[in-house]
């Protein structure tokens, strides 16, 4: 029989989040699953130590795994998405943060999330994610990609951008602004979220467009169309420096002059699902929405 694995990622600098990930891997080394740990912080923590525990060592630490479970806010679950990019191997989060949009379980169902883990009892859903190319003067500067959003925004707080944006090869309009957000249905209520725009449905194929405190009369969050080419240009001549973001975590500066150039990823990530609960639940769960005075059918159909 097939040895199986699970890599197993947590914040290492929280103890709670270790605490938990050690109850983990007793349950899962109980059913006969070997936990790997990627190498660095938190496989020289006291989990790195663990007797039923592998630290692996090399760069890609997802290969050959059946899941990624990742324990602690979306932080930590979008590293967990960058160890898993390039192995087809789905992610499964558990929250130990605050809201944990993109986390299927909280931390009080973590005993059953890994009893859902040894069974198989998880559906994989695919979400769409972006590519990124930067160029000055035709050379590329930076190549990266996101599940959340790629964002342009001001290097420094006293000097705004001056940013001409254009979709499908057709200029749009030119901003002064703090920032442009380009975002994927799954960051809608991230990044792009908090600067005025609108949430997308998981299963809806677009892509978002928010400019963040542009100077201008026209400066609306934008849909649209999932196979649509964006491109950012930071108008050449101007003061405004800008930083390249992809999910908050990968940086790289940008001059004037330089070009942005965003399209959906053919390599989607692959998000492990323990229910079918509709994306309103979990708006209304993350969000505390009220929803006082609802008479709809409730889902047991009563």
């Amino acid at each position: 029989m097939t040895q199986r694995r699970v890599l197993l990622m947590a914040h290492p600098s929280r103890p709670e989040a270790l605490e938990v990930a050690m109850g983990v891997a007793d349950k899962l080394a109980q059913a006969d699953i070997e936990v790997r740990l990627p190498a660095g912080e938190l496989g020289e923590s006291l989990l790195g130590q663990h007797p039923d525990v592998v630290v692996h060592d090399g760069d890609r630490p997802a290969d050959g795994v059946e899941l990624v479970v990742v324990l602690g806010g979306d932080g930590t679950i979008l590293r967990g998405a960058e160890a898993a990019r390039g192995s087809g191997v789905p992610l499964l989060g558990v929250n130990l943060g605050h809201v944990g949009f993109l986390a299927e379980a909280e931390r009080e169902d973590v005993d059953a999330t890994v009893e859902h883990i040894v069974e198989r009892k998880y559906e994989v859903e695919e979400r769409m994610a972006l590519d990124v190319v930067a160029t000055l003067d035709g050379q590329e500067i930076a190549r990266s990609w996101a599940l959340n959003e790629v964002t342009v925004e001001k290097a420094s707080r006293e000097r705004m951008l001056v940013l001409t944006v254009e979709i499908d090869g057709r200029p749009l309009s030119t901003w002064g602004c703090d920032g442009v957000v380009m975002a994927t249905p799954t960051g809608s209520t991230a990044y792009a979220f908090s600067a005025g725009g609108p949430v997308v449905w998981p299963g809806v194929e677009a892509m978002l467009v928010v400019p963040i405190s542009a100077h201008a009369l026209f400066a609306r969050p934008l849909v649209v169309a999932p196979m649509s080419a964006l491109a950012v240009d930071l108008v050449p001549g101007t003061e405004g420096h800008g930083v390249l973001w992809c999910d908050g975590r990968r940086a790289v500066d940008l001059p004037p002059g330089a070009r942005i150039e965003v399209s959906r990823s053919e390599e989607p990530v692959r998000l492990a699902r323990l229910s079918s609960s509709p994306f309103t639940d979990r708006l209304v769960a993350k969000f505390d929405l009220s929803v006082h005075g609802w008479r709809g059918r409730n889902r047991s159909g009563a």
